[in-house]
């Protein structure tokens, strides 16, 4: 997605939320354009919360600095499928010495979302290890089962635990039938051709609703299969057999 576009759907979503999120299952931090994407979305006033797997913080920082960013997420997990073990050291020190320098202005989530995977436990025990000797905090705390935003490390900075997340597929058979979600609830999202998905975890499109480049963002939201998919979740069950895939739902 050129600056350019991104520029159009700031202006085309701009009187439906307050909020932007820099992901869609692409690492945003990859982006050529990012200094700009992210001026044009603070100029319009948005709040803007950014996921990243956390491998070019060090590359991407002083960038990352220069914005007013309402919350940044970093995927530890993900840098143990992706980073050799001897790395996974300095990985931690980075991301930890972000987290502490941003603080002051910007939340910051770490999340590790890979806890019910027992081939992580090493991983998962130099994490823990890291985070404890960087906030000096204790092993009874840094185990603590939590939920919802998770363990608040020290101000601004958190750490959420979950189990490994399952994306949607639409080639495996699911059998969750009675879910929710917020999928058109309180979000949606845009891919970087424009097409728009009720969620954020559609990121092959298999749900698309319209494209923001060429039809206005009301009538993608008035369309029946938006109102189909919406009104489904709200009564706890679903319409689209990707959704019985997913890993994610909402309390019921």
């Amino acid at each position: 997605m050129s600056a350019d576009e991104f520029g159009l759907i700031v202006q085309k979503i701009r009187p439906f939320t307050d909020y932007i999120y820099l992901h869609v299952l692409g690492e945003p931090l990859l982006h050529p354009q990012l200094d700009e994407i992210l001026t044009i979305a603070e100029s319009s006033g948005l709040n803007i919360n950014i996921t990243t797997n956390g491998s070019l913080i060090e590359r991407k920082k002083e960038i990352l600095k220069k914005h007013k960013i309402r919350q940044i997420n970093i995927s530890l997990h993900d840098a143990e499928e992706n980073i050799t073990p001897e790395k996974w050291d300095d990985f931690f020190n980075s991301a930890l010495d972000f987290a502490i320098e941003m603080a002051p202005t910007t939340y910051i989530c770490l999340r590790l979302w890979n806890t019910t995977n027992e081939k992580s436990a090493d991983f998962n025990a130099l994490c823990l290890e890291k985070i404890q000797s960087a906030f000096n905090l204790s092993p009874e705390f840094i185990n603590k089962e939590t939920k919802g935003n998770g363990l608040k490390l020290a101000e601004h900075i958190f750490l959420q635990r979950s189990p490994r997340f399952v994306w949607p597929d639409e080639t495996n058979s699911g059998v969750q039938t009675l879910k929710t979600c917020y999928a058109l609830r309180d979000h949606i999202a845009i891919l970087s051709d424009g097409q728009v998905v009720p969620c954020c975890l559609d990121a092959d499109a298999n749900m698309r609703l319209g494209n923001v480049f060429t039809e206005n963002l009301e009538d993608i939201l008035e369309t029946k299969k938006a109102k189909d998919i919406k009104n489904g979740f709200g009564q706890h069950r679903i319409t689209e057999p990707i959704c019985a895939s997913c890993g994610f739902s909402a309390l019921l």
